[in-house]
C-alpha cells in the first residue's frame, strides 16, 4: 500500500506541475495503469483511491492550460489523444487515430455530412468496440471518421451520453461511468 501511495503522490505532483491532471479510481483499490511511465508522464495520469461504495468510480480530467479538456482515451485497446467536446454529437476520429485504433480505412464509406470548424465535409460511420477515459468505460460507441477538418479527435456525446453523467467544474471534468 505504501508503494501505491507513493505512485499516486508522484504522479499527482508531476501532473500538477504541468497544469493538467487525469485521475481514475478502480474497484477494490487496485492500481491498473496500462501506460508506460513515459506515457503516463506525457498523458499526466494519476490514480486516486477507490470509492468505498459499490458504485463505479468516477474519472477526473483536468482542464488544460488552453482551457480545454484533453485526455488519453483507450479506443479498442489503443491510446488516442482526444479533446472532450460536449458540443460534438459523436466521437469524431481523425484518419490517423482511426487507423491507430484498428479501423480499416479502405472499407469505409464516407456518406455522412458533418460540420467542422473548416466547413462541411463527409465522414464515415463506425462502431468502436470499447472506449475508456481514465477508467470510465463504454462499449459499442458510435463514431465518425472525419478525413478533413479536424486538428484532433473529439470525444463527443456518443460516448459522454452513455455515461451515468458528467459534470464540469472550474478545474476539470468529472465522468461518472
Amino acid at each position: 500500500m505504501a508503494n501505491s501511495v507513493g505512485v499516486v503522490a508522484t504522479a499527482t505532483i508531476c501532473a500538477v506541475l504541468v497544469g493538467e491532471v487525469v485521475m481514475h479510481t478502480k474497484a477494490l483499490g487496485h492500481l491498473n495503469i496500462q501506460w508506460t511511465p513515459a506515457e503516463a508522464a506525457q498523458a499526466n495520469l494519476a490514480v486516486a483511491p477507490a470509492s468505498k461504495d459499490a458504485s463505479p468510480p468516477s474519472a477526473y480530467v483536468g482542464k488544460g492550460k488552453d482551457g480545454h479538456y484533453w485526455a488519453w482515451a483507450e479506443v479498442d485497446g489503443h491510446p488516442v489523444r482526444v479533446l472532450i467536446d460536449t458540443g460534438a454529437s459523436a466521437v469524431a476520429l481523425t484518419p490517423e487515430d482511426a487507423r491507430r485504433a484498428g479501423v480499416d480505412l479502405e472499407l469505409l464509406v464516407y456518406n455522412r455530412d458533418v460540420n467542422t470548424a473548416q466547413g462541411i465535409t463527409h465522414a464515415a460511420a463506425v462502431t468502436l468496440g470499447h472506449v475508456s477515459v481514465a477508467g470510465a468505460d463504454v462499449s459499442g460507441v458510435e463514431a465518425l471518421v472525419v478525413p478533413k477538418g479536424l486538428s484532433s479527435s473529439l470525444l463527443g456525446m456518443s460516448y459522454l451520453g452513455r455515461l451515468e453523467g458528467f459534470e464540469a467544474t472550474r478545474s476539470g471534468l468529472i465522468l461518472h461511468p
